[in-house]
């Protein structure tokens, strides 16, 4: 279901003049500045939770090993609970068990809890997740807590005729969380090798946020109550995958849990959002920065970040920035490794009157590029997407004579492959961005559809902030190529698959 703003937005969004993106910009901003972002600001904040925090308590990493580190470092140093979230831990992580193992054993009062995906990590086979985590888990069964989320798209006897490989297809555990005591860091990236050396994200630490990782912890431990919970197996032969996992919920199937757990993250947000307080009180403050955590979960009918992003352009609309002040001409810029935009998003920048930069994935840069069986077409099948996407752009109803509102560039690193996603906002081409959208949304048909996200909106009251979102777009923007997706040929039979799976790419 779309947003309840999308529609208003489309009665009266117009494309915009010619406009250029510098990579030097010099004017920092106040969002006092601003009445648009204030007022989108106080109308979010109606429904959705919202944290403050100081800007020293923000760190923006720009790379794999950083990540790597900080997550090792969050590891050791945890003194109470380790919360993890993420797709899957890669079989090859014996480094990051050990560093786990090593810190449970040293400190007795310590507990991990991990929020994985369910048939990401019981593929079959030695070398699953689940099979990496049990000598944790038997080593430490009070004090290891791994829950496993299924998404109940796929149900009754398609579950079982599906291959087990595929079955990921029909939506995915997403979130990525990476959190010790009262600091977490947020990305897009899983736990996997190639995310710790050669596959760029993006890495928001948060130092001693204590209200933003009892939420998080909380979000965690809210979609554990409607997870399969991982145990030790009651006998040294019991290794089945089925044998050592356990579902609580004797009144829910496991295929039927929409309405459970549509009333539980809902009522989580609801309990936030109650004692999150004023608003307006801390947009005023300077050198301050303000999260809005936002889910979305198709399947469960949670569509946060629609309604987040419906509301962000309708507020960006002319009609409702009269109020602003003459300097705020607003420019967005978007990333996403797998560009796939979904048709509410994709109508929402076409129709808008913001200048847009897009940065995809090269088909080099694509983590599927060089795979095996029907999963090697992919990169060619989001070629063929960025085709229809750029068809629409160049579309007479989409532009006037004078413009063309959007640009798509390819990230292109050598050896590297690409995985970042998120959106910023700078109030005019001078100005670092005052906002951006971070977490493990990709944007696309997938992550509004199928998978079950959590990301985050930040409004940046800090000249330090802004200044480190600026180097960091600058960064991805770096290994930016003009678009060569026009002159890529894309075979016939691509272009049957991708039409036929365009729901789940």
């Amino acid at each position: 279901m779309a947003s309840r703003y999308y529609f208003h937005c489309l009665a009266h969004l117009r494309p915009s003049s010619s406009f250029t993106f510098t990579k030097i910009r010099t004017y920092t901003s106040n969002l006092a500045q601003y009445p648009t972002i204030q007022n989108f600001a106080s109308s979010l904040a109606l429904t959705q939770p919202h944290f403050s925090l100081s800007s020293d308590k923000i760190h923006i990493l720009s790379n794999p090993t950083q990540f790597y580190t900080q997550l090792i470092d969050l590891i050791q140093g945890a003194e109470k609970r380790i919360f993890i979230s993420s797709l899957y831990i890669g079989s090859t992580e014996t480094r990051l068990i050990e560093t786990i193992r090593d810190t449970l054993r040293s400190k007795k009062s310590l507990h991990l809890y991990l929020q994985l995906d369910y048939n990401r990590s019981t593929r079959p086979g030695p070398s699953s997740t689940v099979a990496l985590l049990l000598p944790l888990l038997k080593e430490f069964p009070d004090r290891c807590h791994v829950s496993l989320f299924r998404s109940p798209k796929l149900k009754g006897v398609f579950s079982k005729l599906i291959p087990s490989r595929f079955n990921e297809g029909f939506g995915t555990w997403h979130a990525k969380i990476y959190g010790a005591d009262d600091s977490l860091m947020i990305s897009g990236a899983n736990l996997n090798k190639s995310y710790f050396t050669d596959r760029q994200d993006r890495y928001l630490l948060f130092s001693s946020a204590p209200e933003l990782a009892s939420y998080c912890f909380d979000f965690l431990k809210t979609v554990s109550s409607f997870s399969y919970r991982l145990i030790p197996p009651s006998t040294p032969d019991s290794t089945g995958a089925h044998s050592i996992l356990h579902w609580s919920h004797s009144s829910i199937h496991p295929h039927h849990i929409e309405h459970h757990a549509n009333l539980a993250l809902s009522g989580l947000q609801r309990r936030y959002n109650a004692k999150s307080g004023n608003i307006q009180e801390k947009l005023q403050r300077d050198d301050t920065v303000i999260v809005f955590p936002v889910i979305q979960a198709g399947q469960l009918n949670v569509r946060e970040e629609e309604e987040c992003l419906g509301q962000l352009f309708y507020h960006l609309q002319p009609a409702s920035s009269q109020g602003a002040t003459l300097n705020f001409h607003p420019q967005l810029s978007l990333t996403s490794g797998y560009f796939g935009l979904s048709s509410t998003y994709k109508d929402l920048i076409l129709r808008s009157h913001v200048p847009t930069r897009i940065i995809c994935a090269s088909p080099q840069a694509n983590g599927f590029y060089g795979s095996k069986g029907i999963s090697s077409r992919l990169p060619e099948g989001y070629t063929w997407l960025e085709q229809q996407f750029m068809a629409a752009v160049r579309a007479p109803q989409s532009q006037d004579k004078h413009s063309r509102p959007v640009e798509l560039k390819e990230w292109n690193r050598h050896g590297w492959t690409y995985h970042a996603k998120g959106i910023w906002l700078s109030p005019n081409f001078q100005s670092p961005p005052i906002l951006t959208l971070f977490g493990s949304t990709n944007l696309n048909t997938r992550s509004a559809h199928l998978d079950t996200e959590l990301s985050f909106l930040m409004l940046a009251n800090s000249v330090t902030i802004q200044k480190k979102l600026q180097l960091e777009l600058e960064g991805l923007s770096d290994f930016g190529e003009d678009w060569k997706g026009g002159q890529r040929n894309v075979r016939l039979i691509t272009r049957i698959l991708a039409r036929l799976l365009s729901g789940y790419l």
